[in-house]
């Protein structure tokens, strides 16, 4: 279960007989999109496995968007998915973020909560986000960012809400309308803990900042 490194895209952190966890790198895909793109981190992880002589597929428990970078668990199997996409929906896994947000907050910390809009469902659902103030850099604030809950694009939204867009946003803000500028969405997964839901053992794992938000932030 040490840590190892494997191909272009991702940083292979932690493994065992049922579970895989990757590092990936800003501008890469969970899965494929309608227009079947064969650069996945889903791909990727199973060519790793088919290397490796493991006869079972990863399914990814979880998803994060192509511009954020970080951490995105993966099962060994259908079985082992199974058990810990139930624990994310029972929110037995606690996720971690850093998010570079224009502006200073009013309040160094707290909660957001504000329902978001669910397009598939026709329905607003209740939506919290709790964040914490790292360090305020100029014109935009480090935060480290927990989603309570787990809607879709739940940090951007919810920041975009409250005035303070994430650093590079181009769907929930304009990006004219302010000073500085970022390749892609400022957003690192950063933190994933959980209880093993086979071995029962507890499970914190860690990714370090990407090397563009790590060089932006030395700017300041």
């Amino acid at each position: 279960m040490t840590a190892a490194s494997a191909g272009a895209g991702y940083r292979i952190i932690f493994e065992d007989r049922w579970l895989i966890a990757a590092d990936k790198s800003p501008g890469v895909l969970v899965i494929e999109t309608p227009k079947k793109e064969k650069n996945t981190l889903t791909r990727s992880l199973n060519a790793y496995l088919d290397s490796k002589g493991i006869g079972v597929n990863a399914y990814p428990c979880h998803r994060i968007d192509r511009d954020t970078s970080g951490l995105v668990l993966y099962a060994k199997g259908k079985s082992a998915q199974k058990k810990m996409m139930e624990l994310f929906r029972l929110r037995g896994v606690k996720k971690g973020y850093i998010a570079f947000v224009h502006g200073r907050l009013k309040y160094p910390s707290g909660t957001i909560r504000r329902g978001l809009y669910n397009r598939n469902k026709r329905r607003t659902e209740d939506a919290i986000t709790s964040y914490r103030t790292v360090e305020s850099k100029g014109e935009f604030s480090v935060l480290e960012v927990e989603p309570v809950t787990g809607r879709t694009n739940q940090i951007r939204r919810h920041f975009a809400q409250i005035g303070h867009p994430l650093l590079g946003e181009r769907v929930y803000a304009f990006a004219r309308d302010y000073k500085l500028k970022f390749r892609r969405t400022a957003l690192h997964a950063k933190d994933l803990k959980f209880t093993h839901p086979v071995t029962g053992r507890e499970v914190s794992l860690t990714a370090g900042l990407p090397e563009d938000m790590a060089a932006f932030k030395k700017l300041f």
